[in-house]
């Protein structure tokens, strides 16, 4: 009797511990909403700053914001109005929401454009595009806006101690755009559209020409035009083989020290053969 009494009571405690947190955590939340309204209705300006001020410092940005965007009227022609604009501008973004926190930094830079800190939100302004760059993917145009905008940082602050920082997020930006043009070329040679391909990855090539995966690139350019001339009608497959030779060609004298060498060299002596055969087949063909 006593263990199949235990076995009942047991769960009841857990449900009773779990209903009690759940009612505790209701009541701390309804408080401080009440607290909330109590500041935000409190008529002292003056008092909700320093509050504001607590909320941002112990990093309570939800609480802060709203108490920014409540004073900001009384302020708006103080001395004070510049720095509550700065920290209201880093609420959105501490928040998470660069999209907001991007506008705000720009709103800033106009009201206050000799502002000291200046040059700072200005980097922040283009690292909200950056944050808002999603994988590669999906649409990349914040990515190419955050590229745009770090280079003009760089351009405008050419001795900013940020130009370095600037620089690398440029080149993940690339990086990233790089792999969604890879990965789009990289799909039509694995649907079989390999004229597709070929073109893909002639353009992924010469928009990274500096890329480490360059003798990669053309290596699938050699392979999607090979592919492409094995299914070609017969007329024009000779034309198609002396593209692959091209190409493998200018694989050699690109990248004369590539690991992939021996295997465009395939290639090329698969397509210089199959034309040999193409032309023999011709010559035994009747007029």
């Amino acid at each position: 009797m006593n263990y199949s009494f235990s076995r009942v009571i047991k769960p009841i405690h857990s449900f009773l511990s779990i209903l009690s947190g759940i009612i505790f955590s209701v009541i701390i939340l309804s408080s401080c909403g009440k607290g909330m309204n109590k500041l935000l209705k409190n008529p002292d300006p003056a008092y909700k700053l320093r509050m504001a001020e607590q909320f941002f410092v112990k990093k309570q940005y939800t609480k802060a914001q709203q108490v920014y965007e409540d004073i900001m009227p009384y302020y708006k022609a103080s001395k004070e109005f510049e720095d509550i604009y700065y920290k209201y501008a880093y609420c959105a973004y501490n928040l998470g929401d660069y999209m907001n926190a991007e506008n705000l930094f720009k709103s800033y830079l106009e009201i206050f454009p000799n502002s000291t800190k200046a040059e700072e939100v200005d980097y922040m302004r283009a690292y909200s595009f950056y944050k808002q760059s999603p994988k590669p993917e999906l649409d990349q145009t914040n990515t190419m806006r955050a590229m745009g905008m770090m280079q003009t940082f760089i351009n405008t602050h050419p001795g900013s101690p940020r130009n370095k920082e600037a620089t690398d997020i440029i080149d993940v930006c690339r990086a990233k755009l790089e792999s969604k043009d890879y990965k789009s070329a990289q799909l039509y040679y694995d649907l079989g559209q390999f004229r597709a391909a070929g073109v893909a990855f002639s353009a992924l090539l010469n928009s990274y020409p500096e890329s480490m995966r360059g003798d990669e690139y053309k290596l699938m350019i050699i392979k999607s035009y090979y592919r492409f001339a094995e299914l070609s009608i017969e007329e024009k497959k000779v034309e198609r083989f002396e593209q692959v030779i091209s190409e493998c060609y200018e694989f050699t004298d690109r990248f004369p020290d590539s690991k992939l060498k021996k295997e465009a060299e395939i290639f090329l002596n698969l397509s210089q053969t199959n034309i040999k055969n193409l032309n023999n087949e011709q010559t035994k063909t009747p007029a």
